[in-house]
């Protein structure tokens, strides 16, 4: 069994990982010259080099820190897309998910770029509305140019589609601490869950946005790359200052909150309805990529469905492990960690609907050929206390 989410010289499973062959071609943050200082382990994730974790602790104190204190990431490499133009939300709207409806200007939502022809999931997506002529996309880094690509497909002539990937940083001030952490900078805390407002510190102007990936109170700056470096030092200048904390510690804390991680939990060959993210899709919507299969799926019933797993017994289930009932195999797992908050392995997986098994349900996964006892559930595997 690992004692720690991560082997030692390890990635973990993080389908966005890039293949050393493409290193020489891997994009930097603006922040990689803070990392390198303090000790960063890094990896090729998603086209770019990130820290993966930090010395003096790595994953289990990194993510200690957001669940009990304050943590700061780099996640510079997500995508950075602006559409702008006459009816840029109205356009928006008739491609991907969610419905840009539910929500007015200061407000993000979550949603879901689909292939029309399968309704598999291009990428999962925040969007920020500014105006009905203007909406910021955040996609995940590896998907952010098929985005880009497919909007401009789409996109009327007098709606236009800027790819801004590398023109911002963006940092995630995750943690029970992180308002405290902020309003001692003067920057807003106060605006509600998936809302932003635009401020300023010293002489830098950047969004604050009231997102993030961990399940705690959290914020997300949207910061001009050439300013990234002094937003930065001024959050690590604090008393007490914040851990910085790398992917990993990222990708446990996601995994605990049942968050899906595009690539793993969702696919290309993997839809919202398969990934239990119906919710953001907006069904009533005339038109969206993918609408037609997706609401015929729906109706039917999908063939399987994302389900949680938490291991009975020593072992941690791993991505592309075997699920069974019995002797019969009904699902695989697509996502798995140890998690430091509950000190056991959990996973997501991808659970056949036709056993109809309940929750509570005792299966087994295939771990190292050895068939180990979990419990199926349904995510969030824990529930802090601040969302």
């Amino acid at each position: 069994m690992l004692t720690s989410p991560v082997r030692p010289g390890k990635l973990p499973p993080m389908t966005e990982v890039t293949t050393d062959a493409a290193a020489t071609r891997l994009r930097r943050s603006p922040l990689a010259g803070r990392h390198t200082a303090l000790g960063a382990k890094f990896a090729p994730f998603g086209g770019w080099e990130m820290p993966l974790e930090y010395a003096g602790g790595g994953v289990l104190r990194e993510h200690t820190a957001v669940r009990t204190d304050v943590g700061v990431f780099d996640v510079s490499h997500l995508g950075k897309v602006r559409v702008t133009g006459p009816g840029a939300a109205e356009f928006v709207n008739t491609c991907l998910s969610n419905d840009l409806g539910r929500i007015g200007p200061g407000r993000a939502q979550y949603t879901l770029c689909c292939d029309e022809a399968t309704g598999g999931v291009v990428d999962d997506i925040i969007a920020y509305l500014h105006a009905d002529d203007h909406v910021f996309l955040i996609p995940n880094a590896a998907n952010s140019a098929e985005v880009v690509r497919r909007l401009r497909a789409a996109a009327p002539s007098q709606v236009t589609i800027s790819d801004e990937h590398e023109g911002y940083a963006v940092l995630a001030v995750q943690g029970p601490r992180s308002a405290e952490l902020l309003s001692d900078l003067g920057l807003p805390t106060e605006h509600g869950y998936m809302s932003f407002t635009r401020a300023t510190l010293g002489p830098v102007e950047l969004t604050v946005c009231r997102t993030g990936y961990t399940g705690e109170l959290g914020y997300e700056l949207v910061v001009p790359a050439g300013d990234a470096v002094a937003v930065w030092d001024a959050l690590f200048a604090a008393e007490p200052a914040p851990q910085a904390c790398g992917l990993a510690a990222r990708d446990t804390l996601r995994t605990e909150m049942g968050y899906p991680l595009h690539g793993q939990d969702l696919s290309l060959e993997i839809t919202p309805v398969q990934a239990r993210s119906g919710w953001a899709v907006g069904w009533d919507k005339p038109a969206f990529w993918g609408r037609d299969v997706l609401v015929a799926e729906k109706a039917a019933g999908p063939a399987r469905t994302l389900r949680g797993l938490v291991a009975v017994e020593r072992g941690i289930p791993r991505p592309g492990m075997a699920v069974y009932a019995g002797d019969t195999r009904v699902g695989t797992v697509t996502s798995g960690t140890f998690s430091p908050t509950l000190k056991q392995g959990i996973a997501l997986a991808l659970i056949d609907t036709a056993p109809a098994l309940p929750d509570g349900a005792e299966l087994h996964v295939d771990i190292r050929n050895r068939r180990t006892p979990v419990h199926l559930t349904r995510p969030p595997f824990i529930h802090p206390s601040v969302k």
